[in-house]
């Protein structure tokens, strides 16, 4: 059955791929980007079916209309896809007041913002489904993601406190986790602290790692969250690829051991 969908950072990376996998089966799509140019590919190659809009996700009032805007020309949404965000690489010390802000104000806030604007489209009709981009780095901390991880840690917390507020209401919340993919996301759309060379150790470190990861096709993903969008019960959480598994078993396992080890403490207060 054909869906309408919303998809914000629908330029390139994973909105670029997941629009064009909805439009190549027969489905519409409302797609964002900041630059109207990054979006001409997709209306020459799917014409009506596609509704390009200029939107920058930290300005509410422009979300509101964008969002608007789509329902009206479509007549309805069915999934609404927050991937519009970028990465703000540092150490917490490094970080400016404005880098702080602008990343949350991209990762978060937008969501929020476009969230909130479906969200009385959505119900009007019963059903719907938002799909919140998160990451890896939304479940478990890494040096020199601080403020990047504590932007997808709150949208993780938002939107699933949002699940149990919109289920009764038909509507479908999942939060997608992606492992490293080889999208822009560490390319030209990041932003980068002044370094502070006391913190090149834990840098190079980081950059060793980083190094040694293989990233995926972020094309395999595409018949994933076509899948996903399908799903009469969709999940609140899905990984994209297993690379997560490990990574947050591992996490999990040590803040049980850490709450256990000191519940003696915790019960006397």
């Amino acid at each position: 059955m054909e869906k309408t969908w919303f998809i914000t950072g629908a330029s390139r990376g994973f909105g670029r791929i997941w629009a064009e996998a909805a439009l190549s089966r027969g489905d519409r799509v409302a797609a964002t980007a900041r630059h109207p140019v990054a979006l001409k590919p997709l209306t020459d190659a799917y014409g009506e079916r596609v509704l390009p809009l200029v939107l920058d996700v930290t300005d509410r009032a422009a979300v509101t209309a964008a969002v608007r805007q789509a329902a009206e020309a479509f007549g309805h949404l069915d999934v609404v896809v927050n991937n519009a965000g970028y990465g703000l690489f540092g150490m917490i010390e490094e970080a400016t007041e404005e880098q702080a802000r602008a990343q949350l104000d991209t990762n978060l806030l937008g969501p929020l913002w476009v969230t909130q604007a479906a969200l009385p489209c959505l119900r009007a009709r019963g059903s719907g489904h938002i799909v919140q981009v998160s990451s890896l780095g939304g479940l478990a901390a890494f040096p020199t993601l601080g403020l990047y991880n504590a932007s997808k840690w709150a949208l993780e917390g938002m939107s699933e406190a949002l699940a149990q507020e919109v289920g009764p209401l038909g509507i479908h919340v999942t939060i997608v986790e992606p492992g490293p993919y080889g999208t822009d996301w560490s390319g030209s759309s990041a932003v980068h602290t002044e370094p502070i060379a006391a913190y090149e150790p834990v840098r190079a470190a980081r950059r060793a790692g980083a190094t040694a990861r293989a990233p995926r096709d972020p094309r395999a993903t595409a018949d994933v969250i076509l899948e996903l969008v399908d799903t009469d019960e969709p999940p609140l959480r899905l990984f994209l690829g297993t690379y997560p598994y490990p990574v947050v078993e591992a996490a999990y396992r040590k803040r049980l051991d850490t709450w256990n080890r000191w519940r003696p403490l915790a019960a006397k207060a």
